[in-house]
């Protein structure tokens, strides 16, 4: 479900579920966080490209495998998702998202992970987890404030609200917007001109860039998974995401 391609200094990790909208189950976040082990263990590779196959970067993460979740199982879930996203996101070589399609809830903190973003003007974003009676569980509640301010992050969390790629850029999530026919070329051409700059002085760039935004995340981080656990005994969560599976009419939030 994750493909990991190498060209020169380059390395592309694909997330492939296309059939699910590359949606995260836990096999997907365990192959993804065992390819960040493998970039990371290849010193010949300089930069990391991730995007999604087909019409998705990641739609999410896989709501038919969290409906039945109770409190602790929903809790190992968040970290697990947690621990993968650190694995990309502590790499100590520059990471690229090349946002091709869906990035909404865990697709969205996949690529808050990234070092810089790129968008193709098809993509859309969004934390849609408050709409399913959840709250974001793979770090949204933290990286999204720190990318784009506290009350933009606000609001689209607690609305819920899918956001254009235009938008996007305006808010700072994506640091450019390009045809969808160009995302790829345009995510090399940045790579490489990374990758033509001396090795140690980049890795040692990003370490001194992401201390910046670095304090107390593991923290805050751990915090995140306990919240996101503590919403699988509601009945909101129960209904909403069978709602979602069954694709009939969610019921109205009772707040139990």
């Amino acid at each position: 479900m994750i493909k990991l391609e190498k060209n020169g200094h380059i390395a592309v990790l694909t997330v492939s579920r296309p059939e699910a909208l590359n949606a995260l189950n836990s096999a997907t976040l365990k192959e993804l966080k065992e390819a960040a082990q493998t970039v990371r263990a290849d010193e010949d590779i300089r930069v990391l490209i991730v995007t999604g196959e087909g019409k998705a970067f990641v739609a999410g993460a896989d709501i038919a495998e969290m409906k039945d979740l109770d409190a602790e199982a929903g809790r190992a879930f968040g970290l697990v998702g947690q621990e993968a996203f650190r694995a990309i996101e502590e790499l100590p070589i520059p990471v690229i998202a090349a946002v091709n399609g869906f990035a909404l809830g865990g697709g969205c903190e996949l690529a808050l992970c990234a070092d810089i973003r790129l968008a193709s003007e098809k993509a859309k974003f969004g934390q849609p987890e408050t709409g399913l009676g959840i709250t974001p569980g793979f770090g949204g509640t933290q990286r999204l404030p720190r990318v784009i301010g506290l009350s933009k992050a606000m609001e689209l969390i607690l609305t819920a609200r899918m956001i254009r790629a235009d938008e996007a850029l305006t808010l700072g999530l994506v640091d450019r917007v390009v045809p969808p026919e160009a995302l790829m070329d345009e995510a090399m051409k940045l790579a490489s001109a990374i990758a033509a700059n001396a090795p140690v002085a980049v890795r040692g760039a990003k370490e001194a860039v992401r201390r910046f935004t670095a304090h107390s995340l593991g923290e805050d981080l751990m915090r995140e998974a306990e919240l996101f656990g503590a919403c699988f005994v509601t009945e909101d969560q129960k209904k909403a995401m069978e709602a979602f599976v069954t694709k009939s009419e969610k019921p109205p939030f009772t707040g139990k």
